[in-house]
């Protein structure tokens, strides 16, 4: 961007102020973002950010964002409340005998939604454990490590079922709704399930 010249000198200088302003925003970006990273290893928020940074697609800003919106995931019985606490569950119309499924409801926490769904893209790609999520997985339990590798291959399987028959962007939301659960079960302990 910085090469870019204008022949124009008001064009000029108002490239190069709006240059500038993006450059301070992303350094105001990478600090915020540095600061979560260093409050996410401080009790009470390490364990559960620990334990979902095991998820391929979570990180620790989605981590955060997923355990500070929830708050206690115990209030839920199981993992379909939860689901709806998302908004990622299917709408519903029924009359008499007739049932129709319609597009996710969407009336659950917004944030949370926006970064399962985020986090669902990752699962389009084949299992496997290498870079980062390696790394994020030194130290867990074997109970998580091999509760996070049947969450990759399940969802990985729903992807590649689901977006050859309704596309990409449905397969994702229903794969974020999958997520979600395994999120729960993996807060509240039931990685069995």
């Amino acid at each position: 961007m910085r090469a870019l010249r204008f022949e124009e000198p008001m064009s000029q200088a108002a490239f190069e102020h709006l240059v500038g302003a993006y450059f301070v925003r992303d350094s105001q970006l990478s600090a915020v973002d540095r600061q979560i990273e260093q409050l996410a290893m401080l009790e009470p928020l390490a364990g559960p950010v620990a334990l979902l940074r095991a998820f391929r697609g979570i990180d620790t800003l989605t981590a955060v964002t997923i355990v500070t919106e929830t708050c206690d995931f115990r209030r839920f019985a199981s993992a379909s409340p939860h689901m709806a606490f998302t908004g990622l569950v299917p709408s519903e119309h029924s009359s008499g005998a007739s049932r129709h499924q319609g597009p996710i409801t969407k009336t659950g926490n917004v944030h949370i939604r926006r970064v399962l769904v985020e986090a669902a893209w990752a699962y389009r790609y084949a299992p496997a454990v290498r870079g980062k999520l390696k790394c994020r997985l030194e130290g867990q339990s074997p109970e998580v490590v091999a509760y996070s590798w049947a969450a990759q291959c399940r969802l990985h399987a729903t992807y590649r079922k689901l977006a050859a028959k309704k596309g990409a962007n449905k397969a994702v939301v229903a794969v974020a709704r999958e997520l979600s659960g395994f999120v729960w079960g993996a807060m509240t302990g039931n990685m069995g399930t």
